[in-house]
């Protein structure tokens, strides 16, 4: 077999949702790493006035594609932008570019989805399930193709303990489903999701799965591999340490307890949390098209799953997670920070709940109140909801723990030569937690924040403000217990001298014993 870069040579590629944070990463890592590539067309849906070629234009200026503007300035050449919208009959692709994609194209990335965990179940289908659809149609039509790859998620069949590399038969025949929603109106849906979707979480694992479905039902004879990432985060390496472009799963999460506005979450501690880097994800990818496009003629033709997590080889927990942002955050804090940055963990969704009202919704309530006394615009409700319908969210998967096999992807790993495992690595044996916890945080700060290093000094300084302010104020409340509780009572005094003397008398023996030794 080649190796991976001289199978991309001479390729062109075809990638949808090159505009979402998967796909950027996928675009920047196969330009860089298979220079070899002849050309890569990117659907595109005008946005906000803008033309594709003119997203795309503005989307490899970005941090990114740096490394990849100074080791290939040319590189943008070989970028062809396709005006397309995945929701719209026949891709909305004019009958130029079919032609054209169906004459050309050797590999396909269909990485486009919705990512929103509550998106209507029309919606979900229309992105997740007919989309993907649409895609395998225009596939079937391409004369070249040697390998169709669908991005998935680990948490497509998260009703299963269990999940192993295999497509499972969905809860509902997805043909009669989407004949369905044709007629139902968007009323008749929202109430019957809840009794589909059953013991799936949301629409999105929900409709992952029908599309996973789909794809083995109708790829026909098409080669056709399957990637299932779980939680996707920050890079671990590549471009750099710690990149990362939005608020989405995580990231949002760990800005907020970084602010010090998020303190209170309902997780379990001991539950696996399965972040995986998006440079491991795009190079197990990479691997898995040169896999099985290069095995096409000589392997059957059976679909190949990748479950692309980290709990099995390399664990990491909640509890971990929590440490490592209070951590990082303490050490490196954000700048104009609420409060010092300590969020804790709680299974217990009763004392979740007392902690978020007194730490999240009593101190918004009286932020804002004293925002509107200023004469400003109240805000930070408004940002504690949003909050909240956001921990709701990835509730469920911050307290339960997955099994998941991987042997396809150690198979994977074992068909690659020396040299591609260094340069498409995603072997996470290798991932050192603590390190790349401490990039990702750092990675909100510079990437998605766009705070400079060099305002560390002053946010430190307001952090230790915000420190002397919170010790300021318990001194105070405990001053205005002892005058409104303590003394005015004679047993209240009694206690409070009992407990003073037991502590006076440890502190004495503690003393003595630490003498003697």
């Amino acid at each position: 077999m080649v190796n991976i870069p001289e199978y991309y040579a001479g390729k062109t590629v075809l990638i949808t949702g090159a505009t979402g944070f998967m796909g950027k990463v996928l675009l920047e890592k196969l330009l860089r790493s298979c220079p070899g590539v002849k050309s890569v067309y990117v659907m595109v849906r005008s946005k906000a006035g803008q033309s594709p070629q003119a997203r795309i234009a503005d989307m490899i200026n970005c941090k990114l594609f740096e490394r990849l503007q100074e080791e290939q300035p040319g590189f943008g050449e070989k970028i062809i932008a396709v005006n397309s919208d995945l929701t719209l009959p026949e891709l909305a692709l004019s009958k130029e570019d079919q032609s054209i994609l169906a004459e050309n194209i050797n590999i396909v990335f269909h990485c486009a989805a919705t990512i929103r965990f509550n998106e209507p179940l029309k919606d979900a289908m229309q992105l997740n399930v007919l989309a993907t659809q649409k895609m395998l149609a225009l596939a079937h039509k391409m004369k070249h193709l040697q390998i169709f790859i669908h991005i998935s998620t680990a948490y497509a069949n998260c009703d299963r303990e269990l999940i192993e590399e295999i497509v499972y038969p969905p809860p509902v025949d997805y043909r009669r489903l989407i004949d369905s929603l044709d007629w139902m109106d968007d009323e008749l849906v929202s109430v019957m999701t809840p009794k589909l979707i059953k013991e799936r979480p949301n629409t999105y694992t929900y409709t992952k799965a029908l599309a996973e479905y789909l794809v083995q039902q109708e790829a026909g004879n098409l080669n056709v591999a399957i990637i299932r990432p779980s939680i996707v985060g920050a890079s671990w390496k590549e471009p750099f340490p710690g990149w990362i472009d939005n608020f989405n799963g995580p990231s949002g999460i760990f800005i907020a307890a970084g602010k010090g506005i998020l303190r209170t979450m309902r997780a379990s501690n001991d539950a696996v949390a399965d972040l995986v880097p998006v440079d491991v994800v795009i190079n197990a990818t990479l691997a898995a098209a040169w896999y099985s496009g290069s095995q096409a003629l000589s392997r059957p033709r059976n679909i190949l799953v990748y479950n692309c997590t980290t709990g099995g080889i390399n664990p990491f927990h909640w509890g971990e997670v929590e440490y490592c942002i209070n951590m990082t955050f303490k050490t490196n804090p954000l700048e104009q920070a609420f409060r010092r940055p300590n969020v804790n963990l709680r299974s217990n969704p009763f004392t979740n709940q007392y902690w978020t009202t007194v730490s999240h919704t009593l101190p918004a309530l009286l932020y804002d109140g004293y925002l509107m006394l200023t004469g400003r615009k109240p805000r930070m409700m408004k940002t504690i909801t949003r909050l909240h319908k956001a921990m709701m969210v990835l509730e469920y998967f911050t307290s339960h723990s997955w099994v998941w096999n991987t042997d396809n992807v150690t198979m994977l790993m074992g068909q690659m030569s020396p040299e591609d495992k260094k340069v498409f690595n995603f072997d996470v044996r290798q991932l050192h937690w603590a390190e790349y916890m401490e990039n990702y945080c750092m990675g909100t700060k510079k990437y998605v924040l766009n705070e400079e290093l060099s305002g560390l000094p002053a946010a430190r300084k307001h952090l230790n403000k915000l420190r002397n302010i919170r010790y300021s104020f318990n001194t105070i409340l405990v001053v205005l217990i002892w005058r409104v509780f303590i003394a005015r009572s004679q047993m209240a005094r009694n206690i409070w001298y009992f407990v003073v003397s037991l502590c006076f008398k440890f502190l004495s023996y503690f003393r003595a014993s630490s003498t003697m030794r």
